[in-house]
C-alpha cells in the first residue's frame, strides 16, 4: 500500500500543477481585475514572484487612484527586485515614493531602492555612475531614517561603494605612477592625483601607500628633471617624505622609503659639489 501511494504521488503532484497552471493562464487571460489581485497577491505571499509580477503589470495601471494602489505598486516594484531586475525596481521603487509620500512603506521603499541601485553598482576599474547614484540614495536614506531596521545595512552598502570609488581613484594614481617608470612625464599627474586622493578620502584604507607612491613618484621626477629643476622638486619629494614618516612611523614602505631618501641625498650632494666646482 505505502510504496503504491509512493509511485501514484508523482501523479498526484503533477495534476495539482497542471490545475494550478490552467487556473493561472485563465486568469491572466480574462478581464477580471479582482481575480487577478487576488491571485497575485497570492503568488507574491508564496514567493512566486515571476507569475505574481505578470499580474501585476497587467493590474497596475487598473489601480492607479485606487485604495488597492499603493499596495500594488509597492508588491510590483518588489517583485521586479526579486526577480533581480534591478533597473526596473529602482524606476518603479521611485514612483512608489512620488505617489505615495506618506505611505508605512515609505522607509522600506527607500531602502530598497537604494539598494536596488546598489546592486548595479559594477567593478570599481568601470564607469561609477550608478555607484555614485546609489550612494546618493542611501546617503538619503541614512539620513532621513536613522531609526529604521534597514538602518545598519544601508550603512554597510554605502561604506561598501566608499571603498570601491576610493580603490579606482588610488589605482589611476598609481596605473600614473607605474607609467612614470618608462616616461617620466606621467609623474606629475601621478603626483597630482595622489594630492586629489589623500584630499578627497581622508580616512582612506589606502592612505599609507598613497602617501609612498606619491613620495616615489617626486623622487623620480626629481631625479629625471633638467639640472634648474631638480632642487625645488628634490625638496618637494623630502616633504612628501616627512608626511609619510609623522603619519605612519612604522610604514612597511620605511626601507623603501629610505633609500629613494639616500638617492634624493646623494643626487643633492653632487649638486652642491657641482655649484662649487662652477664657481
Amino acid at each position: 500500500m505505502f510504496l503504491r501511494i509512493r509511485k501514484l504521488f508523482p501523479i498526484f503532484v503533477l495534476v495539482l500543477l497542471g490545475v494550478s497552471c490552467n487556473e493561472y493562464q485563465k486568469v491572466l487571460k480574462n478581464e477580471d481585475i479582482k481575480a487577478k489581485y487576488e491571485m497575485a497577491e497570492a503568488y507574491y505571499n508564496e514567493g512566486d514572484f515571476k507569475r505574481g509580477l505578470r499580474l501585476f503589470e497587467q493590474i497596475a495601471p487598473k489601480y492607479i487612484g485606487k485604495p488597492q494602489g499603493e499596495r500594488v505598486m509597492f508588491f510590483l516594484a518588489n517583485s521586479y527586485y526579486k526577480q533581480k531586475d534591478y533597473n526596473t525596481a529602482t524606476y518603479q521603487f521611485e514612483r512608489f515614493i512620488k505617489s505615495y509620500p506618506k505611505s508605512e512603506k515609505l522607509a522600506e521603499a527607500s531602502f530598497l531602492g537604494a539598494k536596488s541601485t546598489y546592486q548595479l553598482s559594477p567593478v570599481y576599474s568601470l564607469d561609477q555612475t550608478d555607484t555614485d547614484k546609489a550612494l546618493s540614495k542611501l546617503q538619503t536614506f541614512i539620513n532621513s531614517y536613522s531609526d529604521s531596521e534597514y538602518f545598519a545595512e544601508a550603512n554597510i552598502m554605502a561604506q561598501e561603494l566608499t571603498q570601491k570609488k576610493e580603490k579606482k581613484a588610488y589605482e589611476i594614481a598609481k596605473q600614473y605612477n607605474k607609467l612614470g617608470k618608462f616616461d617620466y612625464t606621467f609623474l606629475t599627474p601621478a603626483i597630482a592625483a595622489f594630492d586629489n586622493f589623500l584630499s578627497d578620502y581622508p580616512g582612506s584604507i589606502f592612505r599609507e601607500e598613497a602617501m609612498f607612491y606619491r613620495f616615489q613618484s617626486a623622487t623620480e621626477l626629481g631625479l629625471n628633471s633638467l639640472n634648474r629643476l631638480k632642487k625645488e622638486r628634490f625638496e618637494s619629494a623630502k616633504k612628501h617624505y616627512a608626511t609619510l614618516m609623522k603619519q605612519f612611523p612604522e610604514t612597511k614602505f620605511k626601507e623603501d622609503a629610505d633609500r629613494l631618501l639616500e638617492d634624493i641625498n646623494k643626487e643633492m650632494q653632487v649638486m652642491v659639489g657641482d655649484t662649487a666646482t662652477t664657481k
